[in-house]
């Protein structure tokens, strides 16, 4: 004990100097968007370690919550596999992977790390190409949307949240076919999105539901996404700018569903010839 007294009170300084310095660099990263986006963004095998064993102890504090939240999700996905008149093939041998209908493959994932604070956020999965994951895949909750894979490494992979002002997904209203934009204008607060080219004969009410429009290979049509809050025609009076309150909380996820559509290729031959 005396030794090890000896050697803290000998390099007092420099053990003072690395405190320090450890602090400061957490506190950059975690208080600065900018840094702590470009650190999730050169995320590799290493960073996408650290992140999940981080998380892990996290997650150590928040069992209870967690659990009740996956006991609610495995209770819809129950209802909804019981009262589908389509057909649902489990994929392996527990539910981590769903092929809905021979169209969809749906597998769950975990979320190591989430950004909302910024104009463009991103969060990080622990599924990547070894899981058969990869780019332009749809990422949602038993709630509604969360974003868009765009880049994917061995391990883990990165979603474009909607909460980015580059995201841009097909929308409409549920009581309508209008279709529209869905974006963000990196001002709103994380609850708000916007759903923009909206026709100003569309019969939009406050309260009514917005769902994916299926006019993508990404999201099926019906995915739920928010409901409108207000909202207000263009300049041109031609269209309206909705504001759309999400029913995610987009600042308090956990575990998501990753969508893959097995007829993407098929569907891109199809629009996009070769001979064109």
């Amino acid at each position: 004990m005396q030794q090890i007294i000896n050697f803290v009170i000998r390099n007092k300084t420099f053990l003072l100097f690395l405190l320090l310095f450890v602090i400061s660099l957490g506190l950059t990263i975690q208080s600065h968007s900018y840094h702590k986006s470009k650190f999730i963004n050169s995320a590799n095998f290493l960073t996408g370690g650290i992140y999940e064993s981080a998380s892990g102890i996290s997650d150590y504090f928040d069992l209870n919550e967690q659990n009740d939240i996956l006991i609610e999700e495995n209770n819809r996905l129950r209802s909804q596999i019981l009262n589908s008149s389509d057909t649902i093939t489990i994929a392996s041998s527990s539910i981590d992977s769903v092929t809905y209908n021979g169209r969809y493959k749906i597998q769950s994932a975990k979320i190591i790390n989430n950004n909302y604070a910024s104009t463009k956020n991103y969060l990080t999965l622990n599924k990547g190409e070894n899981d058969a994951i990869k780019e332009d895949l749809g990422v949602i909750t038993s709630n509604g949307i969360v974003g868009i894979i765009d880049n994917t490494s061995n391990s883990y992979s990165r979603v474009l949240s909607i909460l980015n002002t580059k995201s841009r997904i097909n929308a409409q209203l549920k009581s309508s076919n209008h279709i529209g934009s869905l974006k963000w204008d990196g001002k709103s607060p994380a609850t708000t999105v916007q759903l923009t080219d909206i026709s100003k004969f569309a019969p939009v009410k406050e309260g009514d539901t917005i769902i994916t429009g299926g006019q993508s290979t990404i999201f099926p049509k019906g995915i739920l996404i928010g409901t409108i809050n207000s909202f207000a025609l263009d300049i041109s009076g031609d269209t309206y700018t909705i504001q759309v309150k999400l029913f995610n909380d987009m600042t308090n996820l956990s575990h998501v569903y990753i969508i893959e559509n097995l007829d993407t290729e098929e569907i891109k031959l199809l629009e996009n010839p070769i001979d064109e």
